[in-house]
């Protein structure tokens, strides 16, 4: 009450005690250093014993910990995930000047932080709606996405006071446990809210940073990276603070027991896109890492196919106009644009190379292996020294792919199968059971200790350094396991100074495409409709990508039917005039 200095973020004059005794602003929770002077002895005793009696409560009930709020823990999840890929190379910018300010839009529009208080109320707090040159310019203001500093000291998340206070007496009234204050109510607000946060959320918000500074990392690399732990996302609450106590109803929140689905991360990309009103994203050139020609580089040297199939993934790419800018770069809330995913388009656009080439019917590839394993033979007879290198077998490629392919399987189901999903820090849902839990965790460590050492098991391996390519191969090796270096005058002739594909037929996955707002598919796969051949090229890609086979279906029927538009339209004028 004696405390009448205006404050300096909302200029109010409505202060309180923090638990340490510093004064702390009730309207938009701005702590001071100044702690309260000592005047007279007899009132501040009363009131100091109920301010510590009311912190030393409030510590009881969390076990020491301090009152914390589920955006809080998201922002911790945030940095975490963002210094790893920093680590892994990624600019420093895209913490503080990209990320950073995404995550503030989005606790705006969500209305979680950084907002202006509710109709009708008087206290004012701090508003991100606020000129950028402002927020800038205070040098005492720390980045959103350093470590969250508590109740005692400066630079705490810009939460409504009034919010906060009431979802406190929400969470005293509830008998359900939790370590946050909000837990309860966030869950009740994440069934009715579209976008509120979850942990796949997360890696949603990396991809569009990732997507906006346009660095060399695909969707799939970036959850092939988090299932191999180079990325903070499982059990990731156990680099909490220890004073944010993780129990009861948080642990629904932020514990995952299953990996991240492509499809999942990069639909709430597109819908966060929109919802937070972002501009058109950076042009995606032809110099770009996320362009079709240099994502087909890089999947033709994964999938030890020949070099010479670039150029005509080049072609192909050219005449149906996916490599335009307009095509690719996102355009956040423009429903007429389709949704790129650069790494199946990719993928894709090889798939259909391969079949204008080698057919893929279970036929045609293997009379041409045939041909060029015998014009191999007699080159290697006579000795002939032929530009280009020797003539690619299918076949012969074939066996070599599905052989590493399907060691590299057995390894990354056997992984799967061992993962320890419960992890290291113990969890326990409510305090009554927290002894019980603390035992038991040490009894199974202490088993597991004993029995290791009987049974005399190695201890894991450290984890490999993350590498854009799963698959290797070098030309270096004699065994001629390397196809990189093949040629494709096998399956190629000139034609008024072009070379062409021998092969003058094709066969379409699908004649019609579906409608995919409606269906959630352009096309449906079954694997027993469609050739052996076919298959095992969408299942490369599938394991390279991580992907269901069925999304680089869906991709191959688009770029097919851009292929061929004019004969599609053709026949199906046809056929409707034979209908009549």
């Amino acid at each position: 009450r004696d405390f009448n200095e205006r404050c300096a973020q909302c200029s109010e004059v409505n202060w309180g005690l923090t638990d340490g005794g510093r004064f702390y602003c009730r309207s938009c929770h701005n702590v001071t250093e100044r702690t309260r002077e000592v005047v007279n002895t007899d009132f501040i005793t009363n009131s100091r014993v109920q301010t510590i009696s009311k912190g030393l409560k409030n510590q009881g009930e969390n076990d020491g910990g301090c009152e914390w709020y589920i955006c809080e823990g998201f922002q911790l999840v945030l940095k975490k995930q963002v210094e790893a890929l920093e680590a892994l190379g990624v600019c420093p910018q895209m913490k503080d000047e990209i990320l950073c300010n995404f995550w503030r839009c989005y606790l705006q529009k969500s209305k979680q932080a950084y907002c202006k208080r509710p109709a009708g109320e008087t206290v004012k707090t701090l508003s991100a709606c606020e000129s950028s040159t402002d927020v800038d310019s205070d040098p005492e203001r720390p980045s959103l996405l350093h470590l969250l500093s508590f109740s005692e000291s400066e630079g705490d998340l810009q939460t409504d006071c009034s919010f906060a206070s009431s979802l406190s007496k929400v969470s005293e009234s509830t008998s359900v446990y939790s370590g946050s204050v909000d837990g309860s109510l966030y869950l009740m607000k994440n069934q009715k809210e579209k976008l509120s946060m979850t942990m796949p959320m997360t890696l949603s918000f990396c991809y569009m940073a990732l997507l906006w500074v346009r660095e060399p990392i695909t969707l799939s690399e970036l959850l092939r990276f988090v299932v191999e732990g180079h990325i903070p996302y499982l059990n990731v609450f156990q680099h909490f603070p220890e004073k944010m106590k993780l129990c009861g109803l948080d642990l629904k929140i932020f514990c995952v027991e299953s990996w991240p689905v492509y499809e999942e991360v990069f639909n709430k990309m597109h819908e966060l896109a929109a919802f937070l009103d972002l501009p058109r994203f950076p042009d995606i050139t032809e110099s770009c890492f996320l362009h079709p020609d240099m994502l087909c580089m890089k999947y033709l040297m994964e999938a030890n196919l020949p070099d010479e199939l670039h150029n005509w993934t080049c072609r192909v790419v050219k005449k149906i106009g996916i490599g335009e800018v307009d095509f690719l770069t996102l355009m956040p809330g423009n429903k007429s644009t389709r949704k790129v995913k650069y790494d199946v388009l990719a993928a894709a656009v090889i798939v259909v190379v391969l079949k204008l080439l080698f057919l893929l019917d279970d036929h045609y590839e293997w009379l041409l292996s045939e041909l060029a394993e015998e014009r191999n033979k007699n080159n290697t007879e006579v000795c002939i020294f032929y530009s280009g290198g020797p003539y690619f077998e299918f076949k012969k490629w074939y066996e070599v792919v599905k052989h590493s392919l399907d060691v590299k399987q057995k390894k990354l189901d056997e992984e799967r199968a061992k993962y320890l999903w419960r992890c290291e820090k113990p969890l326990f849902y409510s305090v009554k059971n927290k002894s019980k839990v603390l035992k038991r965790r040490q009894m199974v460590v202490n088993l597991q200790n004993q029995f290791g050492k009987l049974s005399g098991s190695v201890q894991r391996a450290e984890k490999p350094n993350p590498s854009s390519f799963q698959l290797n191969w070098s030309e270096k090796n004699t065994d001629g396991s390397c196809f990189h270096g093949h040629s494709l005058k096998g399956v190629l002739q000139e034609k008024c100074g072009l070379l062409t594909a021998m092969n003058p037929d094709y066969w379409l996955c699908t004649v019609k495409l579906c409608n995919e707002k409606l269906c959630g598919h352009l096309a449906h796969y079954r694997e027993v409709e469609f050739p052996q051949s076919y298959h095992f090229v969408l299942g490369l890609f599938s394991f390279l990508l991580r992907v269901q086979p069925s999304y680089i279906h869906d991709e191959v029927c688009m770029i097919e039917h851009k292929l061929f538009h004019k004969k599609l339209c053709k026949k199906l004028k046809y056929n409707a005039v034979l209908r009549k």
